[in-house]
């Protein structure tokens, strides 16, 4: 039996009790990054409530590989992750950017139907999302201690370390390694392992170098959804911040990079033309084809993702790998 049967919580450490965005941080960001040369958008704001029903739809696509290869190798190897994960006895299962959980739900029936001691931290900056969780998981798993937390990362990992003293076990699945550049990503596995403590697991989600094809299709599929995924962001700043993007006078466009391995994002503007942001109530112009960077996607050698688990202070255990070899789940040991 579980080690824990308390009824589920949910602790909220989001500014807001919804855990929405707040429009001045959004404002804020957005002056910022369209007053840059070249201009960028935060890829953080995609996922609204429009943006979050399109990215499930690209989730869907034929393209898009990663969810699909990720879910098929925790399939493939719950049960050897499982056994990892429980070796030492209790511990608490920390689940970064859950969201839906639905991969890591492959993890949480096979830990149960092992009756392995654990109890399952999800965490989230979205209130609703963890909210749902919590209520779907207490029907389809009743005796399963489930405490949400609602916080962006570090902070929520602040409060972990403060609250669970426990061995823990964290999970950033999903390839949202990627979104960071290069030396912020190592830098953020730095600050997680600086919340842990020696002999505790890290599992990362890394998305792997392939054909340049396959990754270039998954971020710009012939159906258009990505386009419009990407196009939302605009929509969203005219509807939240009151700008006056036109739709039409940007189009999508995407190109991956094999000698840098990241994968970019852009939307270009197709002719001269200025935007305004009431929110801020500051004008904006762009020259015909100047572009926005939305998005960088980047994609990892095993090697690599190896030495930047290393620098960061972790000793490398073992990868998981899909039957395709595109998607890799990498366990590392805080040392």
């Amino acid at each position: 039996m579980l080690l824990q049967t308390t009824p589920n919580t949910l602790i909220d450490l989001s500014r807001k009790t919804d855990g929405s965005q707040d429009r001045a941080e959004f404002a804020r960001h957005v002056a910022e990054g369209l007053s840059q040369s070249p201009k960028i958008l935060s890829s953080r704001y995609f996922y609204d409530a429009k943006g979050s029903r399109l990215f499930q739809q690209i989730m869907a696509l034929p393209e898009y590989y990663l969810t699909r290869a990720e879910y098929s190798l925790l399939q493939r190897h719950r049960s050897a992750m499982v056994s990892a994960f429980a070796a030492n006895g209790f511990f608490h299962l920390v689940d970064l950017g859950a969201g839906d959980a639905m991969k890591t739900k492959l993890l949480l029936s096979e830990l149960v139907e092992q009756e392995k001691p654990f109890d399952y931290v999800p965490m989230d900056i979205s209130g609703s999302v963890m909210q749902e969780l919590s209520k779907d998981l207490q029907q389809s798993q009743p005796d399963l201690h489930v405490q949400a937390v609602v916080a962006e990362y570090i902070l929520g990992l602040e409060w972990l370390e403060q609250h669970l003293t426990e061995r823990k076990v964290v999970l950033f699945l999903g390839s949202n390694i990627g979104n960071f550049e290069r030396e912020e990503g190592l830098e953020f596995i730095s600050q997680i392992r600086r919340h842990l403590q020696p002999g505790d697991l890290f599992l990362l989600g890394v998305d792997l170098a392939k054909d340049p094809a396959t990754i270039l299709a998954a971020y710009n599929d012939a159906s258009g959804v990505t386009a419009a995924f990407n196009l939302n962001l605009l929509e969203r700043i005219n509807r939240e911040l009151g700008g006056n993007f036109d739709l039409e006078a940007f189009k999508h466009f995407a190109l991956y990079d094999p000698q840098q391995g990241v994968m970019k994002s852009f939307l270009v503007s197709q002719r001269e033309q200025e935007v305004y942001l009431e929110a801020t109530q500051e004008r904006y112009t762009f020259a015909a084809w100047e572009a926005i960077h939305t998005e960088s996607s980047h994609k990892y050698t095993l090697p690599q993702a190896t030495e930047m688990g290393r620098s960061a202070g972790f000793e490398f255990v073992t990868s998981y790998l899909d039957e395709k070899g595109n998607f890799a789940d990498m366990l590392f040991k805080a040392v």
